[in-house]
């Protein structure tokens, strides 16, 4: 028996995963890279080639950054948005979730494919009747009403995130819950509750983020309360390179520190162990 040609098989299966997943890294990796590293350079290395690889540790463009009026407002109004959406979208998209997860009612997957082409229709082509809708109802240049737009934004991941981990919960353990007296309610917050926590968390995290770094509602439906991406965009669109590359640099930290801090919580949804 010839061993050769599948022997060649594993190897060159072996090799084009390992270069897909080098490829992957490389392109996740790079740009935040370059970020951090133009970031805590000084100014004048910022346009200089080659790159050092490792940063000068230079904190002029951030204190300079942090020198601008408004950043520090516009920052708790990122924080307060970001907080609004990640609790709307777990109050609403987790019912949502276990409801069609379940319970049948016709049109069940009706819904959920209305729930994908919520994303379908792009911000612009809405931007001007919910700024028509919100200045009627005096929800226009508000923390809660930018936050109503972002929870829309992060329903559909809340929703069907939910969805799966209910799914993935065998409602025989509900059953076995409602035989030994509790209600609905008692059995989902004694059993289901702490199984479903991880998937909790990362529906947290997506609303989190789509919240933090959304910036086109956030320009058209505030003036006095913009978030930080609306108020970079507003600010810094004619600033110099280093200054910008500060402002993408405050983006981007908060949201990995969040990630990291919930990471176990993801590791556990994909069943992967946290070592």
């Amino acid at each position: 028996m010839n061993t050769t040609r599948p022997l060649q098989y594993s190897r060159r299966s072996r090799w084009i995963f390992w270069t897909s997943v080098l490829l992957l890294c490389a392109w996740v990796l790079l740009p935040i890279y370059l970020l951090v590293v133009n970031t805590l350079s000084s100014p004048e290395a910022v346009t200089q080639f080659p790159k050092r690889f490792v940063p000068e540790m230079d904190l002029t463009s951030l204190e300079f950054f942090a020198s601008f009026s408004g950043i520090t407002k516009a920052m708790v109004n990122s924080i307060l948005v970001a907080s609004v959406t990640m609790v709307l979208s777990i109050l609403i998209g987790a019912p949502a979730g276990y409801a069609l997860s379940r319970f049948d009612f016709r049109g069940k997957e009706t819904f959920r494919v209305l729930i994908l082409m919520t994303r379908a229709f792009p911000l612009p082509l809405l931007a001007l009747p919910l700024a028509v809708m919100f200045i009627r109802s005096g929800l226009d240049d508000s923390i809660f009403g930018l936050a109503l737009v972002h929870t829309m934004l992060a329903m559909p991941f809340a929703i069907l995130i939910t969805f799966s981990l209910f799914s993935g919960i065998p409602i025989e353990l509900e059953e076995a819950a409602w035989t030994l007296g509790c209600s609905r309610f008692q059995a989902f917050r004694k059993v289901v509750l702490p199984l479903i926590l991880p998937g909790i968390a990362a529906s947290a995290i997506f609303a989190f983020v789509i919240s933090w770094n959304e910036v086109f509602a956030a320009a058209v439906l505030t003036i006095e309360h913009r978030t930080l991406p609306a108020f970079l965009l507003q600010s810094l669109d004619v600033s110099p390179m280093h200054l910008k590359f500060a402002g993408g640099f405050v983006l981007v930290l908060p949201a990995l520190i969040f990630i990291f801090m919930v990471r176990k919580y993801l590791f556990a949804m994909w069943g992967i162990a946290n070592r």
